[in-house]
């Protein structure tokens, strides 16, 4: 008889979980639960759970600003604090705005920016080829590409983008091993690692922005509080006008640059 059903189902599986170290393990026995067809699904899943597997990738979905996102095995998570980036990107985004998603992964800021309202025009990119299909899942009618930043976006876009949105990883190489074993095992290194300092691919995506940013246009990136002097350096670098924004409730920071009118 399995460890589940020869307990109390709900006790059982919560037991485990925070015997697995699961912090929330009372919400998510219930979501495990609720997305269960029959006990021995129920089973496999919670097997998976304490296993390490994050949680969004066993259910299939990750709640971001209200909306179920899909999220495949392997796809980077989009994390909770990241709404903070997706907020602040609506607030600069006008009626009929262009947007570009940058490092997109599954495709959340992008989706919940349209979902904001607005008749928005979204294109997105992402380097890993999973992501890019479970972007493209969860963005039906946008753009998604698949290629390095900038590379495979079609010239007819360069200066029309009114807002750019990348949550580039920002991880140091340095840190990786440091993460939870949810992110440096099951998420893409690529969707993690900045490079030495963490910076670097904020770096070129700042570098490249004013080529793809309509005049007056925005690029917001996400960033860490104590790396946020080196991505306003990297955007000042790169011809835009920085400023910060933080978040006390969530913990995120977002650096936000403009495009000088013409």
């Amino acid at each position: 008889m399995s460890a589940i059903s020869s307990l109390c189902p709900q006790t059982a599986i919560v037991t485990r979980l925070r015997a697995a170290g699961c912090v929330f393990a009372e919400d998510e026995a219930r979501l495990l639960a609720a997305a269960a067809a029959t006990p021995d699904h129920l089973e496999a899943m919670v097997d998976r759970r304490v296993a390490g597997l994050p949680l969004e990738q066993i259910l299939g979905w990750a709640e971001f600003c209200g909306l179920r996102i899909a999220v495949d095995p392997g796809v980077f998570v989009p994390r909770r604090r990241t709404e903070f980036l997706a907020r602040q990107a609506a607030a600069v985004a006008h009626h009929r705005a262009v947007v570009l998603d940058l490092c997109c992964g599954s495709g959340a800021v992008g989706v919940a920016l349209t979902a904001a309202g607005g008749d928005v025009e979204l294109h997105a990119v992402d380097v890993d080829p999973a992501a890019v299909r479970c972007a493209r899942r969860n963005a039906a009618g946008a753009r998604v590409y698949e290629g390095d930043l900038y590379d495979p976006l079609p010239r007819s876009l360069r200066g029309r983008v009114d807002v750019l949105v990348a949550n580039a990883p920002y991880v140091p190489t340095g840190s990786i091993g440091m993460l939870p074993p949810e992110a440096r095992v099951h998420e893409p290194l690529v969707a993690l690692d900045g490079g030495t300092d963490g910076v670097d691919l904020q770096r070129k995506v700042a570098a490249g922005a004013t080529r793809w940013l309509a005049p007056g246009g925005h690029l917001l990136i996400e960033t860490s509080d104590r790396q946020a002097p080196l991505t306003v350096d990297a955007f000042a670098r790169g011809g835009l006008t920085p400023r910060v924004a933080r978040s006390d409730e969530s913990g995120a920071t977002v650096v936000i640059g403009t495009r000088r009118p013409d």
